[in-house]
């Protein structure tokens, strides 16, 4: 009798070949953390390091996929009702599926009531544009920037909306407009050369829409112009950096204020 052909072993690469790969294809949030911190970006991306979620992500996740599922209704021209929205939420913030949450006792219903809250504000205070049918939802689009002599573009664009490009974040803070657009420029410049390159036409503008996390929740709504030719050349120059850095294989830490809330602080602390 035969036996049942044992199902093929998956294929373990190399750390090498692993980086191989990181300098042929990047994201913006790769390239971010890569100009952040080498080391962090090596135990993600290299090693692969699995941690549990922080309880601010597993918000920021819930909220961004309920109002995923709010602007895709209103493209398919189905809009959800406020009880719809709210069931799409508690929906996701019952999937663990990417990694679970050490929660402090308490502290998950008190979060959970601040993450519908902000979805609540949102609606209610994005005003006429939930009117406005949705140009795409949550596409993930790529460019092949080889022409340039770098690696191929990927990420995924949260809503575009009259030729804008909107992308969703939570913050526990009101934001002040020069430094968010200073902060997030790899980014906002990434998903510019994306759209581009995948529609031939130039944006009308950027809008990054912050919902604040405090006692009286508000939505901040920072308006960006296109991306200059300034700023491209900028991101192509980090790009081309990244590329030709990541081979040297020379990963070290950037201690920083930000580095006692990073979910790598022990391994870093062992780093020789």
């Amino acid at each position: 009798m035969k036996t049942p052909a044992e199902a093929p072993k998956p294929i373990e690469l190399s750390e090498k070949d692993i980086i191989t790969g990181l300098q042929n294809t990047v994201s913006a949030s790769r390239l971010s953390l890569y100009l952040q911190c080498r080391l962090k970006f090596f135990f993600r991306y290299v090693l692969k390091l699995k941690k549990p979620k922080t309880a601010s992500l597993h918000v920021g996740n819930s909220v961004h996929s309920a109002l995923k599922a709010w602007n895709k209704a209103r493209w398919l021209n189905k809009p959800l009702t406020l009880k719809g929205l709210h069931d799409e939420f508690t929906k996701a913030w019952a999937d663990i599926s990417e990694g679970s949450v050490n929660w402090e006792a308490g502290e998950e219903d008190e979060e959970k009531t601040s993450g519908w809250r902000l979805c609540d504000t949102y609606i209610r205070q994005s005003g006429e544009m939930a009117n406005i049918k949705p140009d795409a939802v949550e596409v993930s689009i790529e460019a092949d920037l080889k022409q340039h002599g770098l690696p191929r573009l990927i990420g995924i664009l949260d809503l575009v909306q009259e030729g804008s490009i909107i992308d969703f974040k939570t913050s526990s803070s009101t934001p002040n407009s020069s430094s968010v657009e200073h902060l997030h420029e790899t980014q906002t410049s990434s998903y510019a050369v994306l759209y581009r390159h995948n529609t031939g036409k130039r944006e009308t503008g950027i809008e990054l829409h912050h919902l604040v996390k405090n006692k009286s929740p508000k939505l901040c709504i920072t308006d960006m112009p296109p991306m200059s030719d300034q700023q491209q050349s900028r991101l192509f120059h980090l790009m081309d950096l990244y590329q030709n850095e990541l081979g040297k294989g020379q990963f070290y830490p950037s201690p920083s204020f930000g580095c006692m809330g990073c979910e790598f602080f022990a391994e870093c602390r062992r780093w020789h």
